[in-house]
């Protein structure tokens, strides 16, 4: 599976249809990324896009959005309730899978230079890809607004930008690039129009003033329906829940002699962040995300679907074709060592007896489905890796710069036969690590899974370490062949000393379980 990145920007304008589609339609006119859902609010004069796919394909539609709503919107004349820096406010990419947190910021930082240098537009990095500490914060970003970065970036050495010039664009004004993790983004309606109000119960439950660890909070006046409104980011669900978040502001409320009328939710939110709700204000028991009638037809179906492409896999590897082959096998071991990891996790997370290791159960969850596609997609990687290596081999040799380019495909298509079967060592290491961690930690009884884990991981890293050999044999570059010969017998050995402390492990609470 190909790394995928969502990407969140936010436009300073609601009001004008027309505007947000062209700025989509430019996002989206290749045809590369798909546009998962679009939110336009009048009052705050702002719309939140969600564009996904392929990470350079992402930050390519991003860009383009950029430039277009740079051409069709005017800071100089933009009011709204929403705090805004510039017509492109603040453009977050969050990792969904086969990419980290660390590749985002990378991501976010590329395409920060690239709006500085051809757009003019003064950019500052913030969350994950911050290049300072007191940046980090998007409120800190964005304080004082357009018009107090206008009037100060270019005499406060603080306002200097990260990328751009130094110097507010008029029209464009500026905007924040970064990266995070998903949050969700929690509105709720109050029953008064006091304004006063609103800023005090935001007050009270953002971080910054002492109130909810993972809460931003704003209060805002919705003259169209005559109310006000608490408008939130709740940075971290699953540590700060949306009930919670909803219990403190009714309470606070109260104390205000005035009521919450409704609450929404703008833009996508995961579906877990919804379950626990029902779950806490129903107060189910032994509710499980599988009673879920669409959640249990989704697993139904990519079991099926699962199953299916593994019988074809095997069919494929049978066959008297070369390729799939070992090295295709290794990395097929290394996901599925993945997908047991992310099993014992998932019959760990939301135990009692466990919920001392819940927070380190949730990081090897993350950690193992990465991996997991990661050596998925490796195995397709592997395959073409050599074919193309066949298809160098089978390049004309008649002529001298036929020789010569014949060579020079191969020297590139031998690195790449060897280099991919080493990145199937590396990751199926990864693997092990997390199943040392869940049978450390796991419900002890998937211990058994764990090492299981640990020993089609430890098959994974053989069986890569030779197709590294194989591919290196007779290798011109000895220089080259001896340092990845070098990395491979490192990273065996590794696995090796990993797997035997595992099982034994594995063993051990096998043989003398608990009373």
């Amino acid at each position: 599976m190909p790394a995928l990145v969502e990407c969140v920007p936010n436009f300073s304008e609601g009001r004008r249809p027309e505007i947000v589609e062209a700025i989509i339609a430019a996002g989206i006119q290749d045809g590369q990324v798909i546009l998962l859902d679009k939110e336009m609010d009048a009052d705050h004069n702002r719309s939140v896009v969600t564009f996904v796919g392929e990470p350079d394909a992402v930050a390519e539609a991003v860009f383009r959005s950029v430039r277009k709503a740079a051409e069709l919107i005017d800071m100089r004349t933009h009011r709204g309730e929403h705090p805004r820096m510039g017509a492109t406010d603040v453009i977050p990419f969050v990792p969904i899978s086969g990419i980290d947190l660390a590749e985002c910021a990378t991501l976010a930082r590329s395409l920060g230079r690239r709006m500085g240098e051809e757009l003019a537009i003064p950019v500052y990095l913030y969350e994950a890809a911050a290049s300072r500490p007191d940046r980090e914060n998007l409120a800190e970003v964005r304080r004082g607004e357009y018009e107090g970065i206008r009037d100060s970036i270019e005499t406060d050495p603080n306002r200097r930008p990260d990328f751009g010039p130094a110097v507010m664009n008029l029209k464009a004004g500026a905007t924040a690039v970064g990266a995070r993790m998903p949050l969700v983004a929690f509105n709720c309606y109050l029953e008064t129009n006091r304004l006063p109000v609103a800023k005090a119960i935001a007050k009270a439950i953002r971080f910054g003033d002492g109130g909810l660890r993972y809460v931003k909070a704003l209060g805002f006046d919705i003259k169209d329906r005559g109310c006000v409104q608490v408008s939130m980011n709740l940075v971290n669900y699953q540590k700060t829940p949306i009930f919670r978040v909803f219990e403190m502001i009714q309470s606070e409320a109260a104390r205000w002699g005035t009521r919450v009328t409704s609450s929404e939710i703008v833009g996508l939110t995961p579906a877990k962040s919804l379950y626990d709700v029902a779950e806490h204000f129903l107060r189910l028991e032994r509710f499980s995300v599988g009673q879920v009638l669409e959640e249990k037809l989704r697993i139904a179906t990519a079991r099926q679907t699962e199953k299916s492409g593994w019988t074809l896999f095997a069919d494929h590897v049978a066959s008297a074709e070369p390729a799939p082959g070992g090295g295709s096998v290794s990395a097929a071991a290394g996901a599925l060592a993945g997908a047991l990891c992310a099993m014992v996790s998932r019959l760990t997370i939301g135990k009692k007896k466990y919920a001392d290791v819940a927070a380190d159960m949730e990081a090897t969850l993350t950690k193992a489905d990465d991996l997991r596609r990661t050596l998925t997609a490796l195995v397709d990687k592997d395959a073409q890796a050599f074919d193309n290596l066949m298809a160098a081999r089978k390049l004309p040799k008649e002529t001298e710069a036929q020789i010569t380019a014949r060579a020079d495909a191969m020297v590139k298509a031998t690195k790449g036969a060897a280099e991919v079967p080493l990145e199937v060592m590396q990751a199926a290491l990864d693997v092990l690590a997390l199943a040392r961690s869940c049978a450390d930690k796991g419900n002890v009884n998937s211990v058994s899974d764990a090492g299981v884990a640990a020993l089609m991981a430890r098959t994974a890293v053989a069986g890569a370490a030779l197709n590294v050999k194989i591919n290196l044999i007779g290798f011109a570059d000895a220089a080259y062949r001896d340092e990845t010969l070098a990395k491979m017998r490192e990273l065996d050995a590794a696995a090796a000393r990993l797997t035997d402390d595992t099982v034994g492990l594995v063993n051990s609470k096998i043989d003398n379980p608990p009373a």
